[in-house]
């Protein structure tokens, strides 16, 4: 089985494309809500992870969810982990590593993916030109080839990482803050005349967190579930979200 997060795309076309190859099934880790936290593995089931990198670190949620996790048996089964990015992962490995202790498991091998910037959330960070997202999205589909097959086969060992010059201090010091003060929805908002009330910025939230619907103008519910993963920014066809001033006259991206 995989479980995996995605918000923009990005970790949702890697985790199908691992779960086409190895027949495994594709759990989304937002509707575990309705799932058991307890899973029974078949015999030779491998178990993957595939998330998207917030701040050089797993999502909170993702990390939550691994700390809920439990398995009958786990010993002997396969584990691996693919990570996506648009620049580069930190330690988010060594901190999902951490994690997978409480449920007895170790990974045997792990990836990750640079793919296109989607974070706007920042003043001086923006979406990658056109030509940049399309390179970044022909690598990436190379790699995934290499390391699907080498998922495949079981190989154990291998650490194919972007993790950057400064792992630690990206992950732990920056990554933090981070979470602590840029994880929120407090600045989202919409611009009510460029709003069409169309809903699709509450369909694709991941984690619930809009209120709306086809002939509704957003609100964000202040649940403290925001990823601020953009997913709502993004996808939305007239660009009348907004984060603060701090998206004003960006571009927008979502895999497809």
């Amino acid at each position: 089985m995989i479980f995996y997060l995605s918000a923009t795309g990005n970790t949702k076309w890697a985790a199908q494309i691992l779960a086409d190859a190895t027949g495994e099934e594709l759990i989304c880790i937002t509707d575990s809500s309705s799932l058991s936290n307890v899973y029974k593995l078949k015999p030779g089931e491998r178990i993957g992870f595939c998330f998207p990198v917030h701040g050089w670190r797993p999502p909170f949620l993702f990390r939550e969810f691994v700390h809920r996790l439990r398995f009958e048996k786990p010993e002997g089964h396969y584990c691996y982990a693919l990570c996506t990015a648009g620049d580069n992962i930190g330690e988010s490995m060594k901190l999902l590593q951490q994690d997978l202790q409480e449920c007895a498991l170790r990974l045997d091998s792990c990836y990750s993916l640079i793919m296109p910037e989607s974070y706007v959330g920042l003043p001086f960070m923006d979406v990658d030109k056109p030509e940049r997202e399309k390179q970044k999205k022909e690598t990436a589909a190379r790699l995934l080839e290499t390391f699907k097959q080498a998922i495949v086969e079981r190989k154990k060992g291998e650490s194919e990482l972007v993790v950057g010059h400064w792992p630690r201090i990206n992950s732990r010091i920056i990554g933090s803050y981070f979470l602590n003060h840029l994880v929120t929805d407090k600045p989202f908002h919409v611009e009510t005349d460029r709003c069409t009330a169309c809903g699709i910025c509450a369909r694709v939230c991941p984690v619930d967190n809009i209120e709306g619907g086809r002939g509704m103008q957003p609100t964000w519910k202040h649940t403290g579930r925001c990823l601020t993963c953009f997913a709502c920014y993004h996808h939305c066809p007239q660009h009348a979200i907004e984060f603060g001033n701090r998206t004003q006259h960006k571009g927008q991206y979502f895999f497809k």
